[in-house]
């Protein structure tokens, strides 16, 4: 029986283990954590975001960087597989708003612990607190791996399967760039992606922990659109965060923070005439008020003093006193709310790692390497990151199952090989 070696117990390792095994391969799993699915199981806030449900063109349109590499992929192993395999492992899923699919639990551990059960049924082999040192290599060809207590494994294919640098305390320690460098693969420079903004102006500590919904995020680079969503977002101590933002942030590069703009838009069921009518509705009832009590119908407690800051009024200003230059500078201020980003929080902040194995040196349809024969790859160690939603676990399944399959089909055709050989 073909044995194939993964490093990594991660969604990819583990869908990527599942379906080798069922496909006749023996399999082992290495993880130097000691636990399965670390990661996996506080993703979507302990709920898992297993995936989104939608179509490959669909989807491909929502991937930051190289969706191209990810066609085959996404053709072999859809949304609708990744949902008809944990349903088919009695995980009931729900479909939220953006497409967005969950456990209907609302517990990740559900997720973990169907894909642990399939491996285990399938005669997958794990071991726990085992870190991978080195490939073995042998003619540029991966022939096993060096395990760090100096054990050293035989293996037909080794997949690596390791994850990015994100989350660095659920055990991604960027092991994976390592051992890809080492067989000789270019490795783009990690950096955070789906991750929280900081920004220059103080404005948003003053509205910290007030979280919008309904909102459009925009962001600008010069006269281009590089992002524009409605959503949700929250405001923190040093600036964004929330779902917009992170979406945003995978389409900024984190050295060029400076030629943005972020322009939010609280209001934008509303064109900026039919705001200005809300507006004087709202002040015709209440035209002896101080104009900050008078916008608690408009606005969130916390955003009034912001806004009339932004439009130049002062809180105490009357009602009645308020100029059609300055009701407009308001309607302004609230369609078109700038901030600046300063910086990205840290990686080990970030939901996701922007970066990784070239995909250049990457076979799209079988993830195989290039350079090294039968060594594959899978999942966040690759130079592929998506917005937030289910994207990215989608892409870490998908991996994970081309990989599976295209190593199940070599190794079995090389053993029907009458020399054993291709």
């Amino acid at each position: 029986m073909p044995h194939v070696l993964i490093a990594g117990c991660g969604a990819a390792g583990m869908y990527a283990a599942v379906h080798a095994a069922r496909m006749g391969c023996k399999v082992t799993v290495f993880d130097a954590n000691d636990r399965a699915g670390h990661k996996l199981s506080i993703t979507g806030k302990g709920r898992c975001n297993v995936t989104n449900a939608c179509d490959r063109d669909t989807f491909l349109q929502y991937v930051a960087r190289n969706p191209r590499f990810l066609y085959s992929a996404l053709s072999r192993c859809a949304p609708a597989d990744v949902c008809a395999f944990f349903e088919g492992e009695g995980v009931p899923l729900k479909t939220e708003r953006g497409r967005r699919v969950f456990p209907q639990s609302d517990r990740a551990q559900d997720i973990v612990q169907a894909l642990w059960q399939a491996m285990q049924r399938a005669g997958v082999t794990v071991h726990l607190d085992t870190r991978v040192k080195k490939l073995v290599l042998s003619d540029e060809t991966c022939t096993g791996v060096l395990l760090a207590d100096g054990t050293q494994m035989q293996a037909d294919a080794v997949l690596l399967a390791t994850g990015g640098m994100s989350y660095p305390r659920t055990g991604s320690r960027g092991d994976g760039y390592r051992l890809a460098e080492q067989a000789g693969h270019t490795v783009i420079a990690p950096q955070p992606s789906l991750i929280p903004l900081e920004t220059a102006e103080h404005d948003p500590q003053e509205m910290q922990g007030l979280s919008l919904k309904n909102v459009t995020l925009t962001v600008t680079r010069g006269k281009k659109v590089i992002f524009s969503e409605l959503g949700e977002m929250l405001f923190t101590h040093f600036g964004i965060s929330g779902p917009l933002v992170l979406s945003a942030s995978c389409r900024m590069e984190p050295e060029k923070l400076s030629d943005y703009l972020l322009t939010i838009d609280m209001k934008p069921a509303l064109t900026a005439e039919q705001l200005d009518l809300r507006i004087q509705r709202d002040f015709a009832a209440q035209k002896n008020k101080d104009l900050a009590n008078a916008m608690r119908g408009l606005l969130p407690s916390s955003m009034i003093p912001v806004m009339l800051k932004r439009a130049g009024i002062a809180q105490t200003q009357k009602v009645h006193d308020i100029t059609k230059e300055q009701r407009r500078a308001l309607g302004t201020a609230i369609k078109g709310f700038t901030l600046h980003a300063s910086a990205m929080r840290p990686i080990a902040e970030a939901i996701v790692t922007r970066g990784g194995v070239s995909v250049k040196e990457v076979n799209p349809n079988t993830m195989e390497s290039k350079k090294i024969r039968g060594l594959y790859f899978a999942g966040e160690l690759l130079d592929v990151d998506a917005y937030t939603g289910g994207y990215n676990l989608q892409i870490a399944f998908a991996t994970g199952f081309a990989a599976a399959a295209a190593i199940a089909e070599r190794l079995h055709e090389s053993a029907d090989q009458p020399d054993g050989k291709e």
